[in-house]
């Protein structure tokens, strides 16, 4: 996936560039705000679009890949944390899916290098992995209550609390993130490589490159989708769990 605007100027790459402005201190890369704002237009535009053309009868196939979604989400869910899931999960997650997989796929834009990828951008994903980890706590305390959620970082052993600690505040978020920076940083670096080629082999293997691109852009997706329903589950327990 090309992820940052990669310079590929006089035969040289500059991976991570970004065009950036200062305010208030503050540097703000614009290219990847762009890229949030037009990927969140994309998600709700085509839920807005969908929802009101749904029916039963013959749906679309917008409608039908979101219910295909939502029926994945719904049933990792349910064989996870059971029929009393914390409320909001199954509609994190497939927002989560849905722009995160848009995220990725607005390389495929002609428009690729004046609106990157926002996921190739650890300013994006840091907060991102940081919201799930947030929700996950919150859920696990609310469910468990604060004194047995973080009592289980004692067991089996209490001298294992401080790595437990460390993997769950951590670990976790770093490892959730950089999956998915460093995969759609190192197909940006692939895609600025290719475009140094000469003109009239660049579009075999360029084509090439862009569906590889958006078939890891998927994985990507699906992967964080994943570990995000792994760790509620983790946090809540299942239904059978939270009877005893």
């Amino acid at each position: 996936m090309t992820v940052l605007v990669l310079a590929a100027e006089g035969g040289s790459i500059t991976p991570g560039a970004h065009s950036t402005v200062e305010f208030l201190g503050l540097t703000f890369n614009i290219d990847t705000i762009i890229g949030t704002l037009v990927a969140g237009v994309i998600v709700c535009g085509l839920g807005l679009y969908m929802a009101r053309g749904a029916t039963k009868g013959k749906p679309s196939g917008l409608q039908v890949a979101f219910e295909a979604l939502a029926s994945w989400v719904q049933g990792q869910v349910k064989e996870g944390m059971g029929l009393r899931a914390p409320r909001g999960v199954v509609g994190l997650c497939i927002t989560l899916f849905a722009f995160i997989l848009t995220c990725n796929w607005l390389a495929a834009l002609p428009s690729e290098h004046y609106v990157p990828p926002p996921t190739s951008d650890v300013n994006l994903v840091y907060p991102l992995a940081l919201l799930v980890i947030i929700w996950v706590n919150v859920a696990g305390i609310r469910r468990r209550g604060a004194k047995a959620y973080f009592g289980h970082f004692t067991k089996p052993y209490a001298f294992l609390a401080p790595i437990e600690f460390i993997t769950q505040y951590f670990a976790r978020p770093l490892s959730l993130a950089l999956r998915l920076f460093g995969n759609i940083f190192a197909g940006g670096i692939m895609v600025a490589v290719i475009g140094l080629m000469p003109v009239y082999i660049l579009w075999a293997p360029n084509a090439v490159w862009k569906l590889f691109d958006m078939f890891i852009g998927v994985i990507q997706a699906l992967i964080f989708t994943l570990l995000t329903l792994i760790y509620f589950s983790e946090a809540v327990g299942s239904e059978e769990e939270a009877a005893h």
